[in-house]
């Protein structure tokens, strides 16, 4: 079997993914987040509609299980905006969800999984996870073993979001050393929050694809320092395992709105990845490299 990638709209070939925003959201609703829902879907679509127009062909939507993905409406979206949208099972931090959600399907994680990536009317192409700050806590580790379960049973790649950017060799010891996932398969996130690049270079190592998702961020490390991390990997020769995303998580974020939004992947951060570090480093981080991370040769389809 080929791999494939997992669309809304099913599985497309890796060639067929195009300019990739590796990690966003169209939709996202949390109780930790009271007042900052994503829930237009029309705001949605024409910040799909302006990514395309800048050559975009595929986001990613890191939205799990319970947190108001709305996977219904991605099909749609997708058709009318021409870009590929491939969306989240799994699970976040407990803080993301009230009690009874997830006394709902503690016992049952593997199996919700399995599920929503292979039988769901709309189906996931990864299974999204999280940490906890320098630590992997009780939760994490919970849905990240559900998760190795159900990676297992469908090649499903796994996203991880890294509290702050940290913990990510404690990540990989756990998914790879105690429950048998491949490296590849792998995908951490938020690394341009902790910006240590010895840290990057030892994950790169262990063959993991490294996600720098959430530019131009006040309050996290600076773009100057992301294109500088980003040298570091390339000097080493992991430029192979990079991604980019904007991971958009409040409409205030959007390009209508202070922005950046999605479009500043291409019009901001291309630019200066092209004039810095060459053409073929910007192809592999935007293009080649997405549609690596994203597929899988995929069981129980």
């Amino acid at each position: 079997m080929s791999p494939a990638i997992r669309t809304v709209l099913g599985d497309v070939s890796p060639e067929e993914l195009g300019t990739c925003d590796a990690h966003d959201h169209l939709f996202i609703s949390s109780p930790a987040l009271p007042g900052k829902e994503l829930d237009d879907a029309e705001a949605a679509l024409a910040e799909l509609k302006a990514f395309a127009a800048l050559g975009g062909g595929a986001v990613v939507q890191w939205t799990p299980w319970g947190m108001g993905s709305r996977a219904e409406e991605l099909p749609g979206l997708s058709r009318r905006s021409g870009v590929h949208v491939v969306h989240a099972t799994g699970l976040h931090q407990a803080r993301h969800y009230d009690h009874h959600q997830l006394d709902t399907v503690r016992d049952g994680l593997a199996e919700l999984f399995v599920h929503e990536l292979t039988r769901a009317p709309v189906k996931a192409g990864l299974i999204k996870v999280a940490g906890a700050y320098h630590r992997l806590d009780d939760h994490a580790r919970h849905v990240m073993a559900a998760a190795a379960e159900a990676h297992h049973a469908t090649g499903a790649p796994i996203a991880v979001h890294l509290e702050a950017g940290t913990a990510a060799l404690d990540v990989l010891g756990f998914l790879c050393g105690s429950h048998g996932v491949e490296p590849r398969s792998v995908i951490l996130g938020h690394l341009h929050r902790f910006p240590d690049t010895g840290i990057h270079r030892q994950a790169a190592e262990a063959g993991a694809f490294l996600a720098f998702d959430g530019p131009s961020r006040a309050h996290h490390a600076t773009d100057w320092r992301l294109l500088d991390s980003l040298a570091v990997l390339a000097d080493a020769g992991h430029i192979h395992q990079v991604l980019l995303g904007g991971d958009t998580v409040t409409s205030t974020a959007r390009s209508d709105a202070d922005g950046p939004g999605m479009p500043f992947l291409l019009t901001g951060l291309r630019p200066r990845i092209e004039k810095e570090l060459g053409l073929d480093i910007a192809s592999a981080i935007f293009t080649e490299n997405p549609a690596r991370a994203f597929a899988a040769n995929w069981r129980q389809s």
